[in-house]
């Protein structure tokens, strides 16, 4: 791709990570007063986990971030909730984002 959409309107906050919540680049969820916890497959995440330390977890709740997934998703709006295994699956229970770019293990889409 000829263009990058890294950095376009990042918004990060800091969350405790319940002891579920382990390894960055994951979709969570709230599960306690501040806290955060990895999501299960049919959850709707609120971000996208982008570091974890010391007990707490830097969540990307807005902008661009790349995302795993187990199949190659639609381009444009696209209703989104967890998948297995850390990904992000199709779900039409899920929220809107805008898949802007995707292959078959990975997609950039706009939170």
């Amino acid at each position: 791709m000829n263009v990058n959409f890294n950095g376009y309107n990042e918004n990060v906050a800091t969350f405790v990570a319940d002891s579920k919540l382990t390894n960055a680049g994951v979709p969570v969820k709230i599960s306690a007063d501040g806290t955060v916890t990895v999501c299960t497959s049919g959850d709707k995440f609120c971000g996208i986990c982008v570091a974890v330390r010391d007990g707490y977890a830097a969540v990307q709740l807005s902008g661009y971030v790349t995302v795993k997934t187990s199949t190659k998703l639609a381009l444009g709006f696209t209703k989104l909730a967890a998948g297995a295994s850390g990904a992000v699956a199709v779900n039409e229970n899920g929220r809107e984002h805008l898949v802007i770019n995707s292959t078959a293990s990975e997609a950039g889409i706009i939170l």
